[in-house]
């Protein structure tokens, strides 16, 4: 009877496995950001997360291309010109996170459960979105879910990929119950 009992168990808890990586396969997450990263020590770091992130759910990182011959533009001119280049990248049914310094803060085991949920409440896809250096589009908020900020300090635009990579990372190392995070 034991041994019955425990064998369903097991069952079952390898079936909730199975539904639990089979849904994080299934969705998404694109990380839009505007420029290249310039710095080969960002680079690196980037890479590294990504590749250790591809574990865990289908992630992309998507470089929109910096705008040309930007020095005549108004800073709401060059966000309008650069809102135009994300929205472009936006597919219908996409749950679009703004990375922004006035977004909602949380700790990682907090944003590890944010992910969790959206992982497994939303559509298709999500997407993070760094903005250029003067901020989003009024349109670009506008298609905004949400708001997030890493930090109350401010960091540069390269800088942030990299944090925002390992946050996710440390999120799905905190969702699956693996060593990484340490409380």
């Amino acid at each position: 009877m034991f041994f019955l009992y425990f064998y369903n168990t097991i069952i079952i808890l390898a079936i909730l496995l199975f539904i639990k990586i089979h849904i994080y396969y299934i969705m998404k997450v694109l990380f839009l950001v505007v420029g290249k990263t310039e710095d080969s020590y960002l680079k690196t770091g980037i890479d590294k997360y990504i590749k250790r992130l591809k574990h865990y759910l289908s992630f992309e990182l998507k470089v929109i291309p910096a705008l040309k011959n930007n020095k005549n533009l108004s800073f709401e001119l060059q966000k309008n010109k650069e809102g135009q280049l994300i929205l472009q990248q936006l597919q219908s049914g996409d749950e679009i996170i703004l990375l922004d310094e006035k977004g909602k803060l949380f700790d990682s085991v907090q944003f590890a459960d944010f992910i969790e949920k959206k992982i497994i409440n939303s559509s298709k896809r999500l997407v993070f979105i760094v903005g250029g250096p003067y901020g989003f589009s009024n349109d670009v908020y506008n298609k905004a879910m949400i708001k997030l900020s890493l930090s109350k300090m401010t960091f540069s635009h390269q800088m942030i990929r990299l944090f925002f990579v390992e946050q996710i990372y440390r999120a799905m190392t905190i969702i699956n119950n693996q060593p990484y995070h340490h409380v």
